[in-house]
């Protein structure tokens, strides 16, 4: 256990012999600098419950502590804080307890208390995963691993956002301008295949929109009335009531979408356990929307459109299905969250991992869900994150200018080549080991850049500033761990560590210990707070102390050998530690880099 953990546990205890008072809680802190000790009580809540001097009782308090553990060397008491100080014993056993579990602070799955399913990536089949994409689905993936390791079942999912007017825009233009063209006839991708025509689309469009507006058109009716939007109206009308032909093509260009995804998933490293179609679950919402309108909880307008009045709710009115009967995206979220929950009756929470756009949007979701009298609706959460901007600025599908995930992945698997080059650490690599490397260090810099910053904050992504060696960085922890398997390695003959023999621990070893001690408690918070930013800057933390320790204390050298057993054991327990927390953030490891 932490040390915090242990001291609130035995203070807890104390007091309740002493004073015989139940303490709800021990506020605790790291002791200051300026005084001796290693955690610090804080007394001053306590006298809520207790009467009585601050400095007296934390002077009892401390006083019996040392009585009662070995685990305590001593204390000091400055006005109502009492420092104490945690024995060299103590630290040893934490590491004991570390190194007897590979994967220490992660916590065994507990399906008695149902699951939670994340809901990440649900792209649109009108184009290529893009940057944007990226954060969505390393954020999703990441809280997903995160929630599995405190003791969560996880169902990983993604809804596919297969029809709709997007989706017609693309299958119009191919129809127009594609001359039959294919992925494997002209070896592009399919997802940026269809991508390419969602684009081409807009341009007509636009030209459309401008020639009109010249012909004296107000722009706002030029807009609606542009030839080719109403093409793609009537093609997505085709396509709900079932035409053979629409369908047919809809089917040939989401399959050449849906095989570009996948390819993009394997290389980023993720996967889902279940995936859903808008296509299917759309009709549920359809079905939802009119049980609705008998219950009250809809109403149509003179037009036959069917809106939610959240006006009570200090909302506004929410249209849920067109005057002409068509979905929009209310009508299939309510259908795809009703799904779920019938597939999965033992979920307990679901979380959707969609951008900070679309807070509205699911504040009301989840309204209109308790509204239809869904008690599961409580437990919805929509892990809200900011959009990621370039250094050239902010990303526009329709026009083209988005940054397309494959791109980017290949521009960080080439940047990774050539610092490696620059540094020359690669004698003795094969070509393929070599390619290998670049891409663990590349996908390691973007993944971390990204999952390093709360969600909840705008990125501005600087490829070249996030697969740096040195600082907050990905290959920086990457290489802190490379460093470890070397020193294991090069030690791999030495005696274990006995855990009985005296010890006297280094400042900078007591330093280490005390963060890994911190992880399972950071863990927890990571998973509370569903952001990957807890674990990605603890491990950046733990690696600094870690390097630290390194330049400070020899490991490989040292006059007794029971004391380099030690520190080769705790730098086994820091590698892996690190190892855990980049598989929580989805990023590899190398042993050699």
């Amino acid at each position: 256990m932490s040390i915090e953990h242990f001291i609130e546990k035995e203070v807890k205890a104390i007091v309740n012999e002493t004073y015989q008072v139940d303490l709800e809680k021990v506020e605790t802190q790291i002791t200051r600098k300026e005084f001796v000790g290693d955690i610090t009580v804080v007394v001053f809540p306590m006298l809520k419950h207790i009467k009585g001097n601050p400095k007296i009782i934390g002077e009892t308090i401390g006083a019996k502590l040392k009585e009662a553990s070995r685990f305590v060397d001593g204390f000091n008491v400055v006005k109502g804080f009492l420092n104490i100080e945690i024995s060299d014993d103590y630290y040893i056993d934490l590491l004991k307890e570390q190194i007897s579990k590979e994967d220490y602070g992660i916590v065994p799955i507990n399906t008695s208390n149902g699951s939670i399913m994340v809901e990440y990536s649900s792209p649109n089949t009108n184009k290529p995963l893009h940057l944007g994409h990226i954060r969505n689905i390393l954020l999703g993936y990441s809280v997903s691993e995160i929630l599995k390791a405190t003791g969560n079942q996880v169902h990983k999912t993604q809804i596919i956002n297969d029809r709709g007017i997007h989706i017609c825009k693309s299958m119009l233009a191919w129809q127009d301008f594609g001359n039959g063209e294919t992925p494997s006839e002209t070896d592009i991708k399919g997802d940026k295949l269809v991508g390419n025509y969602y684009v081409k689309f807009e341009q007509v469009y636009r030209k459309q929109v401008k020639d009109l507006i010249a012909e004296g058109v107000e722009e706002e009716k030029a807009k609606k009335e542009a030839p080719y939007l109403l093409n793609a109206q009537e093609m997505l009308r085709k396509w709900e009531s079932g035409d053979p032909q629409t369908v047919e093509l809809w089917q040939k260009m989401n399959g050449w979408v849906y095989s570009g995804f996948n390819d993009t998933y394997e290389r980023l490293g993720v996967d889902f356990d279940k995936l859903y179609y808008e296509s299917n679950t759309y009709l549920l919402g359809k079905e939802v929307i009119e049980f609705g309108l008998q219950k009250g909880v809809f109403f149509k307008k003179e037009d036959r459109s069917v809106w939610c009045d959240l006006t009570d709710e200090g909302l506004d009115e929410k249209l849920v299905l067109r005057s002409d009967g068509t979905a929009v995206y209310m009508t299939q979220d309510i259908g795809t969250a009703i799904q779920r929950f019938k597939d999965f009756p033992d979920i307990s929470g679901m979380v959707y991992t969609v951008g900070n756009e679309q807070d509205y949007h699911f504040k009301v979701l989840f309204l209109i869900l308790k509204k239809l009298g869904y008690s599961w609706a409580d437990n919805l959460y929509h892990l809200s994150y900011g959009m990621v901007d370039l250094p050239s600025g902010k990303m526009k599908s329709r026009e083209g200018t988005v940054v397309d995930a494959d791109d980017l992945m290949d521009e960080m698997q080439r940047t990774a080549k050539e610092i490696s080059e620059e540094l020359g650490k690669l004698e003795g690599y094969s070509e393929e080991e070599k390619n290998d490397l670049y891409l663990t260090i590349g996908l390691g810099a973007l993944k971390y850049y990204i999952l390093k910053v709360d969600p909840k904050k705008r990125i501005l992504f600087d490829p070249k500033e996030s697969i740096d060696f040195q600082g907050n960085t990905g290959p920086f922890i990457q290489y802190t761990y490379a460093r470890i398997q070397s020193i294991l390695r090069k030690t791999a003959d030495l005696e274990e560590f006995d855990f009985n023999s005296k010890l006297e621990l280094h400042s900078k070893e007591k330093e280490l210990l005390k963060i890994l001690s911190e992880f399972p408690k950071i863990l927890l918070f990571a998973a509370e707070q569903h952001s990957p930013a807890h674990v990605a800057n603890y491990v950046y933390e733990l690696v600094k102390e870690f390097n630290s320790f390194y330049q400070n204390v020899p490991i490989l050298v040292s006059e007794e050998p029971h004391v380099q057993q030690f520190r080769v054991l705790l730098s086994k327990s820091v590698g892996n530690v690190i190892k855990t927390c980049f598989r929580l953030l989805g990023i590899n490891v190398p042993e050699r880099m």
